[in-house]
């Protein structure tokens, strides 16, 4: 009697399965997964870290041009959107009409790789789209000669966050939570990043997550 209750203490000391806690079933681990990642969507959208702006939702659909605001509901950037027959072309323009950014997009196939440019030429960005999932999506931003950027959380309904790859503090914080306005979602920026790239890599995501 008394090797049988040592070789049960044994076992559990040296990891066997005897008095061994419970562990939850795979189902409640991903909603505890799916909980924790909302908690942090809102945790994000509730932290202040910078400047504000506000956007239009899906500006590629209106082919006009569009002003972003800041919180003040200053005008800072014009997107002047063009809409030909197979290409959209939305160029972002500070308020001197000097032009900032450039996107163009081909409406039959905006899903998986779009570039940013500059005035001249060059790439400012290129966002890779990833797999969508209902809560928490990932996608990855290259920025030729600076540090990449990943944008992750629901992007969908413009609830995410970007930030530098490698770390975890936001240099951007995207949500509809700041303003009641209908087809309208904020942009929350730290001030030492180039805001216009950040607006126009969101716009982007924008296009292409709603294609």
């Amino acid at each position: 009697m008394m090797k049988r209750r040592a070789a049960r203490n044994g076992g559990l000391l040296q990891g066997g399965n005897v008095g061994a806690t419970p562990q939850p079933p795979v189902a409640d681990l991903a909603g505890n997964d799916r909980r924790a990642a909302l908690q942090n969507l809102q945790q994000s959208a509730a932290q202040r870290i910078g400047t504000r702006f506000k956007m239009r939702e899906r500006l590629f659909s209106f082919g006009d041009d569009f002003f972003i605001t800041n919180e003040r509901n200053e005008k800072v950037v014009k997107v002047d959107g063009k809409l030909l027959r197979v290409r959209q072309t939305l160029i972002f323009e500070d308020m001197q009409g000097r032009e900032l950014y450039t996107i163009k997009a081909k409406l039959i196939d905006i899903r998986e790789t779009m570039v940013i440019k500059r005035p001249n030429g060059d790439r400012a960005a290129v966002v890779h789209n990833a797999l969508i999932t209902p809560l928490r999506d990932r996608w990855q931003i290259n920025i030729p000669g600076g540090e990449d950027l990943i944008a992750q959380g629901n992007i969908l309904q413009h609830e995410y966050s970007i930030r530098k790859k490698g770390e975890r503090r936001p240099i951007a914080v995207i949500s509809k939570k700041w303003f009641r306005i209908r087809d309208t979602y904020g942009v929350e920026l730290e001030s030492a990043f180039d805001a216009p790239l950040v607006l126009a890599i969101t716009v982007t995501i924008d296009l292409m997550a709603h294609a």
